[in-house]
């Protein structure tokens, strides 16, 4: 075994924090999850993980993947409204490498996940990748040429983007992630009289269930538009969609064709639209391929 052999991975939420080894063909060899322990002042929870994880075994580096903005120049972590707040001015890579004796590079989780994706999963083999989660909120991440596209601080910030200038200017919900998550579809079924929420309510689109279905194509077409301007800016070979509603390709990926087919720009017509082979696994796997991703290997 070579000192970089094995990776690490770290993929902190705000519910769960999850650690696994993977090897260099993004496998996890190992793996441990626990809850995310709010009430702690530090996050020493993801060292004891990391060194759970790795057991005797002597890693030669780790990615930490963080639920929020991450300055790539300073290598730290910016925001992430939904951990633990008390932990931000810990979270720099020189923190964690003092204290587990190894190289550690922070992610954000949907560049990781993209990474991951792009290449051990559904866009294995092609050129150019855009990632995109439809879940709580929606994120997205680009792989070019096998490179993570990303400035000074994590971006591919699709979900925060505005599509609808009026509402813009009255302060009402107009970014795709306002108008096409999952929380946008709990909130307009609410609006309804609708009881049932997340899978009960996709379920009642599946039932054929007219109202449902309005709803839910009204916000899978938010989510798509947002997908068509990132297709704009790369023009990807593929998109793969992921996460919690993205996942019901039969439902989402023919609304994402439909809008890609109309708003986005011509060349798009041969981009493929799959599903995430990956699951919630994406970020985990991704983190073997990272330094090689973002030109530190």
């Amino acid at each position: 075994m070579t000192a970089t052999s094995h990776t690490v991975a770290i993929d902190l939420g705000g519910t769960n924090v999850r650690a696994a080894l993977v090897d260099s063909s993004g496998a996890i060899v190992d793996r441990i999850q626990r809850p995310t322990p709010h009430t702690h002042p530090e996050p020493t929870v993801i060292l004891e993980m990391m060194s759970e994880v790795t057991g005797m075994r002597e890693p030669g580096r780790a990615v930490i993947g963080l639920p929020g903005v991450i300055n790539h120049e300073t290598e730290s972590l910016v925001q992430a409204p939904n951990i633990p707040q008390g932990w931000i001015p810990y979270l720099t890579e020189a923190w964690f490498e003092q204290r587990c004796g190894y190289e550690v590079s922070f992610a954000n989780d949907a560049d990781l996940a993209a990474v991951g994706e792009a290449n051990f999963g559904a866009g294995r083999g092609e050129r150019d990748v855009v990632y995109v989660t439809i879940s709580t909120g929606i994120g997205a991440g680009i792989v070019v040429g096998g490179t993570l596209v990303r400035g000074a601080l994590s971006g591919g910030e699709i979900g925060h983007t505005v599509i609808d200038r009026q509402a813009a200017m009255e302060h009402r919900p107009a970014t795709v992630e306002l108008l096409g998550s999952g929380t946008a579809m709990n909130r307009e079924a609410r609006i309804a009289g609708f009881s049932e929420q997340g899978k009960d309510f996709v379920d009642l689109v599946r039932a054929g269930n007219r109202p449902a279905i309005q709803i839910f194509d009204r916000t899978m077409t938010a989510a798509a538009l947002g997908v068509a301007n990132l297709c704009w800016l790369v023009v990807p070979e593929v998109v793969v969609v992921g996460g919690g509603l993205g996942r019901n390709t039969d439902l989402v990926v023919p609304i994402i064709r439909r809008v890609l087919d109309e708003h986005g720009p011509a060349s798009s017509l041969t981009t493929r639209i799959v599903v995430a082979e990956l699951g919630d696994d994406a970020a985990l796997s991704g983190a073997a391929a990272w330094w090689y991703a973002v030109g530190r290997e």
